[in-house]
C-alpha cells in the first residue's frame, strides 16, 4: 500500500524543521554540550576507579583538584563522608536523565492516546475523558508526589509513575485539539468510506499528524521532569540513599556551604548545564516548527 500523502507531507515538514533549527550555531553548541554530558554520564562511572557509596572519613571535605589541598584522585573533591563527588554527580545525572526520558515517553503515549480517542470518538467519551483530564490537571505535581511517594519507600519506578500521572493531561489536551481538526479532513473521510476501522484510522492516519508536532515539545518536558526529580530528592521523597541523585546530593551539601561549597555547586552546575542544553534545543526546534507551519522556513 502506498504511503498516505498526508504522512509524506508531515515527514517532509518535520525534516525541514530539524534542518532549519540545525542551521543555528547555538543549536549545534547545545547539542554538542548535551551529547558530551550524556556520554560522560553513561561512560564516566564505568571508567572512574572509585565507589559512589564507599565512605572514607579520612578524605572527607577534600576540595576540588584545582584548589589548595585538592587531589587528582578526586577531581571535584569529596563530600561529608569522603565519597567522590564527581562520580556521585555523574550517576545523579544519569538517573535524572533516565527518569526524565522514561517519564516523558510514558506521558506522551498515555496523553496522546487518550486525546486522540477523545477527539475522534466525541460524544460522552469525549466528555468523560476531558473531565478526567480536568480533575488530573487540578492536582499539583508536588501534592500528588507527597501523597503517593510518602506512603512507602520511593523507587525510580514510583517516581516515574508519579510524573506520568501528573503530566499526561497536557498531551491529551493538545492531541485532542489536533484530532478534532484532522478527523474532518478528506483523507480521514476516504479511509472511513473504504471501510477502515476506527482503531486503524486513529493509529494509521490521525496519530502521524499528532505525534511528530508534540515530539519537539517533549524535548522541553525532559528538562522539566529532571527538575521535578531533583525537587523530589531535595525534599526527601525521591529515590532514597545510598543511590545518588541531584536532589539528595544538593540537599546534603546545603549545611556545608560555607566550608565545602563544592558539594552543592558541582551537581548544581551539571544539572544547570544539562537543562540549558535541552531548553536551547527545544526552543530552536519549536521556533523552527512555527516558521515552517507559517511557510517562512
Amino acid at each position: 500500500m502506498p504511503k498516505p500523502q498526508h504522512s509524506v507531507w508531515h515527514s517532509g515538514i518535520h525534516m525541514r524543521v530539524v534542518q532549519s533549527a540545525w542551521q543555528h550555531a547555538e543549536m549545534k553548541l547545545a547539542f554538542a554540550l548535551f551529547a558530551a554530558l550524556a556520554l560522560l554520564a553513561v561512560l564516566g562511572p564505568w571508567l572512574m576507579d572509585a565507589s559512589a557509596t564507599r565512605m572514607n572519613v579520612a578524605q572527607r571535605f577534600l576540595p576540588p583538584a584545582f584548589m589548595e589541598g585538592g587531589s587528582l584522585q578526586h577531581l571535584m573533591g569529596t563530600d561529608q563522608l569522603g565519597r567522590d563527588l564527581l562520580l556521585r554527580s555523574l550517576i545523579g545525572l544519569r538517573n535524572a536523565f533516565a527518569i526524565g526520558v522514561l517519564s516523558v515517553i510514558g506521558m506522551f503515549v498515555l496523553g496522546c492516546s487518550i486525546g486522540i480517542v477523545s477527539g475522534y470518538r466525541g460524544g460522552w467519551v469525549d466528555v468523560a475523558l476531558m473531565r478526567l483530564t480536568d480533575v488530573q490537571m487540578s492536582i499539583p505535581v508536588v501534592i500528588l508526589a507527597i501523597t503517593i511517594l510518602g506512603m512507602s519507600r520511593p523507587t525510580a519506578l514510583s517516581v516515574i509513575a508519579v510524573l506520568i500521572l501528573s503530566n499526561w493531561p497536557v498531551y491529551a489536551r493538545v492531541a485532542r485539539s489536533v484530532t478534532l481538526a484532522e478527523r474532518q479532513k478528506e483523507y480521514v473521510r476516504a479511509a472511513r468510506i473504504l471501510g477502515a476501522s476506527e482503531l486503524r484510522i486513529m493509529a494509521r492516519h490521525i496519530a502521524p499528524s499528532v505525534l511528530p508536532s508534540m515530539a519537539f515539545v517533549a524535548v522541553l518536558d525532559v528538562a522539566r521532569m529532571m527538575i521535578f526529580e531533583a525537587i523530589f530528592g531535595f525534599i526527601g521523597i525521591g529515590i532514597q540513599p545510598p543511590t545518588p541523585t541531584f536532589g539528595t546530593i544538593i540537599s546534603s551539601g546545603t549545611q556545608y556551604l560555607l566550608n565545602a561549597w563544592w558539594i552543592t555547586i558541582v551537581p548544581g552546575v551539571l544539572l544547570a548545564l544539562t537543562l540549558s542544553s535541552l531548553n536551547l534545543m527545544g526552543g530552536f526546534l519549536e521556533r523552527a516548527r512555527n516558521q515552517a507551519l507559517r511557510g517562512t522556513a
